[in-house]
């Protein structure tokens, strides 16, 4: 992309903020530029957005219903995937599935439960109380 042509579009997604883009100058060499957002990409952040708050919604919905275990719930509002998930907190994927299922996540350590406190930005304190909840409820 030429330095002309780097998209100047007031993306609402950005906050305000702007966004570090390299593009060629006139002589065909790189430089940083600050965009402050372009529209197709604000539209993509938008879906995607929305279907996190889709998914994050559907499993609200199954872990009340004892369907699964808060942790699908609580990956999606924090805007990741498994696979997001997995890295973040160093578990296969695999694991992490299994961990959605009730009978598993009410045996969960305080170690592995740490984890997804960590990876989740919640306190671990909740995730024990969802763990103590489950397990009353069985």
């Amino acid at each position: 992309m030429e330095l002309d042509d780097v998209p100047q579009d007031d993306s609402s997604s950005y906050g305000g903020h702007k966004k570090l883009l390299y593009a060629t100058t006139r002589d065909g060499r790189y430089t940083g530029t600050q965009s402050s957002g372009w529209d197709t990409e604000a539209f993509a952040t938008t879906l995607a957005v929305e279907t996190l708050e889709q998914q994050a919604h559907e499993a609200h919905k199954q872990w009340q219903q004892g369907l699964l275990s808060p942790l699908p719930f609580l990956m999606y509002q924090a805007r990741l995937d498994e696979a997001g998930l997995s890295q973040i907190s160093g578990f296969w994927r695999w694991r992490i599935r299994r961990h959605f299922n009730p009978a598993h996540y009410r045996g969960l350590s305080s170690t592995i439960l740490q984890r997804y406190s960590d990876a989740l930005a919640v306190p671990l304190s909740q995730l024990q109380a969802y763990q103590l909840q489950a397990n009353q409820q069985v």
